[in-house]
């Protein structure tokens, strides 16, 4: 049996939940998942502007406070932190945490050759709508595919203590120490379905020990202290999800089910590199207090295709608001609204879209619950879009004047003007998996 702990479920997750996995209890590997679709483009701008960049700066800071606790107790890490530029995170933690030997798993970033992968014919259609790419080139900023488990078990067979990758599949990287530890082969189809199922539910750390759980969310135990997830896995595909005994948090057969339906489509094809998993087929049963132990995985042959997740730029974006207080909050709100939409259209100007929210009223739940009374503060929230930035940096100048020129109480405007931002657009294709060879090099 080993033990693999998620302490990381996007970047800016808890910083020290890591830190208390590795101290806290015996552990074997750690497994820290930074990356998101909107990310790898934020990665990517980074490294345009310094090539020394483009991956989870806070990574490399985290290595070297627990390095001593790694090669201590024997843990070992597996983190996607690389982003679109791992050679840089490896050396960044090479120079905080010298003595940990680092592998990296490259190959997924594609933006390098989109051109030469164009010209061989790839369109990269859009999975959903079925347009071709080819349109956007000149807006594409990054292109990532994701990669499987079988490279990442490869980087541990090297001896490292921590492998980087850039983007891969979220549950590859708990499931390449399986694999590695196992000796698991790419037609242990069943195993390879329970690895991902595993993975899968760790993936977005403490979400499987309780936290953004539905189930009796107010009696979880000590949530300032959550304790993120431990799989403990067997050799025969099942494992129990855990956590440290002193954490805080809860795991139970609630915790464990909302995490395995979070974002998976088709249950009965949970796509993956490695593994096309049936997540109908599990069992899941509670053992004692926080032990839930699965069973059952069923798997198919992998899917010919890697999904690329690619992103563009798509025009530019502001964001407003202003809160007003009783009496008559939402009236105030709404009239403030009405005032700016007139000025816009009274400018001539114009946006792809322009969206009004109400928090205190409707923004959450979407006119769902009405409320009962009358709110007594709400905050009007404006948001435009479009492709002319002039016209975007002229409503950042709307918002203010309502102050002195619109209803009376408004507040919540010490900020200033809203910001202009760039609007990245996702844009998820297949490829070949034959036009992406991963490769693992040793950092020295």
């Amino acid at each position: 049996m080993i033990r693999i702990a998620n302490g990381q479920g996007f970047w800016g997750d808890w910083l020290e939940a890591p830190v208390r996995l590795v101290e806290d209890g015996p552990l074997d590997y750690l497994t820290l998942d930074y990356l998101a679709e909107v990310t790898m483009s934020i990665l990517q701008k980074q490294r345009q502007k310094d090539p020394l960049l483009g991956y989870a700066t806070d990574f490399p800071p985290l290595m070297g406070r627990i390095a001593h606790t790694l090669k201590q107790r024997h843990v070992r890490v597996v983190a996607n932190a690389g982003g679109v530029n791992p050679a840089a995170c490896a050396r960044a933690v090479r120079r905080l945490a010298p003595e940990l030997k680092i592998a990296v798993v490259a190959g997924d970033d594609l933006l390098p050759r989109i051109d030469e992968l164009f010209a061989a014919g790839h369109s990269f259609e859009n999975m959903e709508t079925g347009q071709p790419l080819a349109a956007f080139r000149p807006r594409i900023r990054s292109a990532n595919a994701y990669l499987g488990a079988f490279p990442i078990a490869q980087a541990l067979a090297t001896g490292a203590d921590v492998v980087i990758t850039g983007r891969c599949a979220d549950a590859a990287l708990s499931l390449g120490p399986s694999i590695f530890e196992f000796g698991w082969r790419q037609d242990d189809l069943d195993l390879l379905a329970a690895g991902v199922a595993a993975g899968h539910i760790i993936e977005c750390g403490a979400h499987s020990t309780g936290g953004n759980c539905l189930d009796s969310w107010q009696t979880v135990p000590d949530m300032a202290s959550i304790g993120y997830p431990i799989i403990e896995a067997e050799p025969d595909g099942s494992f129990v999800i855990t956590k440290h005994a002193a954490s805080g948090g809860r795991v139970s057969e609630a915790t464990v089910k909302e995490q395995l339906v979070y974002e998976i489509g088709d249950p009965r094809r949970y796509l993956t590199p490695d593994v096309v998993a049936d997540f109908t087929s599990l069992h899941v049963c509670r053992l004692g207090d926080n032990r839930v132990r699965v069973t059952g995985a069923r798997g198919t042959e992998r899917p010919e295709k890697l999904k690329v997740s690619i992103s563009y730029f798509r025009g530019y974006k502001a964001i407003g608001t202003l809160t007003y207080g009783a009496p008559d909050a939402y009236q105030k709100a709404l009239a403030a609204d009405q005032i700016i939409r007139e000025r816009l259209a009274r400018l001539n100007l114009h946006f792809d879209r322009i969206n009004s929210e109400f928090f205190g009223v409707n923004a959450v739940q979407g006119g769902v619950v009405t409320a009962a009374t009358p709110p007594v503060e709400v905050q009007l929230r404006i948001g435009v879009r479009g492709e002319d930035r002039a016209a975007i940096e002229r409503f950042t100048r709307e918002m203010i004047p309502l102050v002195l020129s619109g209803p009376p109480g408004a507040t919540g405007y010490g900020d200033g003007r809203p910001a202009v931002r760039e609007v990245i657009a996702y844009w998820p294709a297949l490829l070949d998996r034959s036009e992406v060879p991963a490769s693992v090099e040793i950092v020295q």
